[in-house]
């Protein structure tokens, strides 16, 4: 049974997936759900007994005297204490898995840079062992910072289960669906989804629809939360009506099992007789959750100008400085382009942020050739980025008229710091080393005798 009201979901077709699926909505709130009748005590935390010979504890994402803004934290009650999944912690091989700080010796100089898709490879290869990192920021010990991973996948994980001291996980699936079990519940996404996985929850991963791939950004840092608007107002963005958190759903299993842990950089495994995945009730605000990019609500201008891309902020991971993020997300998703004599791609810029871009579907307007879906691209601290020789001679010449760009999705996590380009990604070999070349047909058009445009 699930206790907590899913009836404002915003349409009768999104409710009736949202109940199947089992998900509650809502940014932020507090919920509660069982997935047996009276297994959540009532008005209490932690009776002396529980139903079912249940066991209360619980999780924190925050410090116990954060300020109830962002005091996060949720009551488990489950078959086994989280101490009975814990056992003998051996250090493993951590693959292509690397943490803040990381100063890989690499012949990559700075520079823009751009890669093709990573291919699915042909053997069997789980959410552990395809996470690769490309990039990492900041420093994981003093939670600041991130790191952009590539992720593919061709089998699901069994008896194996993982998760993350260093940081939370955003994930955004590329090319097919994913399954995340969690001790919260399940989230199941496909392209044009994301998912948020916070420290500490224990998951494990299955393919939906075949191998998969998908980008992760790793926050050292503060939770995501929604970003204020400002003078936009109550209403569009991200609106936290559409953030889906899922209901409980426990395995009571016995049978040989594997724990990894990702702690300081390194990866722990334990042996443990039994499924972590055992929640049969929880309440609180502190659980995994994930959220359609379809359904946000762009602003921009109506009549001329080009807004600063922080209006396609979805989500933002603040920093100890009031306006700057420690991680931002944004997405360039469909949207109408209306302004008059306007140059309405992204204007060229240099930029005190770094940017680590990808390309979920469809065409970028601002790179129409050479960044395809799959591929990523990183534009590092103060490195001037912008469209390319075709893309500036087609936005300067256009017809200016209303036109909606339809069926693309592009994204990008955004931090304050310099992100480090690890040996694995400065060694792919879809690394494009012709990449500056995009702007190579940039043409000098300065004429001190001729005022007017041409």
């Amino acid at each position: 049974m699930n206790v907590q009201s899913v009836s404002n979901i915003h349409s009768r077709e999104h409710r009736k997936s949202a109940i199947v699926a089992g998900y509650m909505s809502g940014f932020g709130n507090s919920f509660e759900t069982e997935a047996l009748e009276g297994a959540l005590p009532i008005g209490r935390n932690s009776p002396q007994k529980l139903n079912y010979g249940l066991y209360a504890e619980q999780l924190s994402g925050s410090p116990f005297t954060a300020p109830q803004a962002t005091n996060q934290r949720s009551w488990l009650y489950r078959i086994r204490p989280s101490v009975k999944h814990s056992g003998r912690y051996v250090k493993v091989d951590k693959g292509l898995m690397r943490t803040a700080p990381t100063r890989e010796d690499t012949d990559l100089p700075i520079g823009q840079l751009r890669w093709d898709p990573t291919p699915l490879p042909e053997e069997d290869v789980t959410f552990l062992e395809g996470l690769r990192t490309i990039t990492t920021a900041g420093d994981s010990d003093t939670q600041v910072g991130m790191a952009a991973h590539v992720l593919v996948v061709t089998a699901s994980m069994t008896n194996a289960y993982f998760f993350n001291a260093d940081g939370e996980y955003l994930i955004v699936a590329q090319e097919n669906g994913l399954r995340f079990r969690t001790e919260f519940g399940i989230i199941d996404i496909e392209p044009g989804e994301i998912c948020i996985i916070p420290r500490g929850v224990i998951f494990t991963v299955e393919l939906l629809n075949g191998a998969a791939r998908a980008f992760v950004c790793e926050n050292y840092g503060g939770s995501f939360t929604l970003p204020d608007r400002g003078p936009i107002g109550a209403n569009c963005l991200a609106n936290p009506r559409d953030f889906l958190t899922p209901v409980a759903a426990y395995e009571d299993r016995q049978e040989p099992s594997w724990l990894f842990v990702k702690w300081g950089g390194e990866l722990y495994k334990t042996e443990i007789g039994q499924s972590p995945l055992d929640v049969v009730a929880w309440h609180g605000n502190y659980a995994p959750y994930k959220y359609d990019l379809r359904h946000f609500s762009p602003v921009g201008a109506i009549m001329f100008d080009h807004p600063d891309p922080s209006i396609f902020t979805v989500m933002t991971a603040p920093s100890e400085t009031p306006g700057t993020a420690n991680v931002d997300f944004v997405i360039f998703p469909e949207r109408w382009s209306v302004a008059e004599n306007t140059f309405r791609p992204p204007w060229y810029h240099r930029n005190l942020m770094s940017e680590f871009m990808g390309l979920v579907y469809g065409v970028y307007d601002a790179k129409p050739e050479g960044f395809v879906p799959g591929g990523f691209s990183l534009h590092n601290q103060m490195l001037p980025h912008g469209p390319d020789a075709s893309a500036f001679d087609h936005a300067s010449n256009v017809e200016l008229k209303p036109v909606k760009l339809t069926g693309t999705l592009a994204f990008m996590f955004e931090t304050r710091f310099p992100q480090r380009v690890t040996k694995y990604a400065a060694e792919l070999p879809t690394l494009q080393r012709d990449y500056i070349d995009c702007w190579r047909d940039l043409k000098k058009m300065f004429d001190p005798g001729q005022r007017e445009p041409r």
